[in-house]
């Protein structure tokens, strides 16, 4: 019964989300209106979430009718220092969502109002230990911008708009507040635009069902783990998915990602708070992993999860640091300069904690291209740092229908085996589209926890036998897909042709002779 209302909530939440749609249509498109929506539900979000921590605190204190949104900012402010090292910022009550909403139809200045709340907001977190994670969080949500309208007037209609769809989503009131809403309509949102934005929106998009498989393989036989990281980690998805699976209560030290775009970069930090992670709970850094990785003094990491941009270009052998790096020098070689794959494997590797599990989304060809990706995946073996490898369907992401693999690396592995699976049948179609079922991430994870050979399913390969296929760790090397093309029984066939051939025989002779009756009957004429 739970799950039925759960599913309905879900549906009100998107059926909002696209009513807020329609009626920003024309003036803000795909990920330009993804842009507004989130940063509106952030505001709605942090604004909530205060007003709630501070009148819970106050009702516990006797004030049983306290009520922070009708405080005046000048009493407010003065707990402000306070409320910043607890939550990491401050919003004066004037400047709440709730409250800038109810006089926006009426504020001919709603832009710059919103403008001045928003800097107010990142101000409010500056000089203090929580400054990283609220700066340029609003840089994405540009009021003045002509996209949403030619003049201040228009502007600010779409505004009033935007404000008043927002606010009535059904997100619980400030007592009950249903953070997952916020989670499950912000996934909505990049799924609904991740399936229209091309190979872009693949890049800052990994499916649901694809975090769930490699967070849980990642977490296997695990119900606590130090800390998450992920290298790559756009709006930080697989991040939250190790906090669904595990209790972000059990990631004792929280979460760590870094991301090269900056648009996204925000995204991954509000998609952070949205699900009710605290400031000083994750760590996101934007720069290039690859050159300059962030989180020198946070790793080892328990858990890795990733699913890096594929075959992307990087500095390689131009850079003549690299080489040295501590990350890339034991393999020996680098990545080709044109495909930075294995240099994240190498990145994530050099990152894990010794009873720690990497699992990596993988573009197939670095299972079994030579030169250095060959000399890299040599490394890897002999050193016996690859557990299993998983070859996945095709179209599971948004933007490319190429049918990726898992690699999953461990330093602890208690033998030389290498675990091939081959999941490429592990699916359903959905529209255009495939779909890992709960049924198909189960069949995975258990084969990928039992470690038993299963035919046409999973091998369990020795050293040797990867070293003598030339390190090739394809699956389809390990192993052989079932034929289910039909056996014919050519005994059988034979007979049914020679019985065909008889009765072509006999039909010929019956078309010889009435073609006989009616030549002699014209003769006859």
């Amino acid at each position: 019964m739970a799950e039925i209302r759960k599913d309905q909530e879900r549906e009100e939440l998107h059926k909002a989300i696209w009513s807020i749609a329609d009626d920003l249509r024309g003036s803000v498109d795909g990920w330009d209106f993804k842009q507004y929506v989130l940063g509106m539900m952030f505001y709605r979000y942090i604004s909530e979430n205060l007003t709630k921590y501070v009148n819970k605190r106050q009702q516990e204190a006797g004030e049983g009718n306290f009520d922070y949104t009708a405080m005046s900012d000048a009493v407010a402010e003065q707990a402000k220092k306070t409320l910043v090292e607890e939550k990491g910022f401050f919003i004066a009550p004037s400047e709440l969502f709730c409250n800038v909403r109810k006089r926006a139809a009426s504020d001919e200045n709603l832009n710059e109002t919103l403008e001045k709340v928003f800097n107010h907001i990142e101000e409010s977190a500056k000089g203090t230990v929580s400054e990283a994670d609220f700066s340029g969080l609003f840089d994405d949500i540009d009021v003045n911008s002509n996209k949403l309208g030619a003049t201040v007037i228009k502007r600010n209609e779409k505004l009033v708009k935007l404000l008043n769809g927002i606010g009535e989503m059904k997100l619980g009131g400030f007592q009950d507040n249903t953070i997952d809403a916020f989670g499950d309509a912000y996934e909505f949102l990049m799924s609904m635009y991740a399936s229209n934005a091309g190979k872009s929106g693949g890049e800052f998009f990994t499916p649901q069902e694809v975090s769930e498989l490699l967070t849980r393989l990642a977490t296997v036989g695990k119900t606590e783990v130090n800390k998450v990281y992920d290298p790559a980690c756009g709006s930080g998805s697989l991040l939250l998915k190790a906090a669904k699976i595990l209790g972000k209560e059990n990631i004792r030290n929280g979460f760590f990602g870094q991301e090269i775009n900056l648009t996204t970069y925000n995204l991954c930090r509000i998609n952070m708070f949205l699900h009710d992670i605290d400031f000083d709970k994750f760590d996101i850094a934007n720069e290039d992993t690859l050159i300059s990785p962030q989180h020198w003094d946070d790793e080892p990491f328990e858990v890795i999860v990733s699913n890096p941009p594929y075959s992307i270009k990087w500095a390689g052998d131009e850079n003549p640091l690299l080489i040295n790096d501590s990350r890339f020098a034991p393999a020996g070689v680098l990545a080709p300069k044109s495909k930075a794959d294995l240099a994240f494997i190498m990145h994530a590797l050099a990152w894990l904690a010794a009873n720690g599990t990497a699992a990596i989304v993988c573009f197939p060809g670095i299972m079994y291209r030579g030169g250095a990706e060959q000399k890299i995946r040599k490394y890897l073996v002999d050193n016996n740092f690859i557990d299993c490898i998983i070859q996945l369907p095709s179209n599971l992401f948004y933007g490319t229908s190429i049918a990726t693999c898992i690699m999953v690396l461990k330093k602890n592995k208690t033998d030389t085996n290498v675990l091939f699976i081959d999941a490429t049948t592990e699916c359903v179609k959905v529209t255009n589209n495939n779909k890992l079922t709960e049924e198909n991430i189960n069949s995975i994870v258990s084969e990928f926890s039992s470690r038993e050979e299963k035919k046409h399913y999973s091998h369990l390969a020795a050293y040797d036998e990867v070293k003598g296929n030339d390190y090739n760790l394809s699956v389809s090397t390990y192993v052989e897909q079932e034929d289910k093309r039909e056996k014919i029984d050519i005994v059988k066939l034979n007979a049914e042709i020679a019985e065909i051939v008889a009765r072509e025989q006999v039909l010929r002779e019956e078309i010889d002779r009435i073609i006989h009756e009616i030549e002699n009957g014209e003769n006859e004429t």
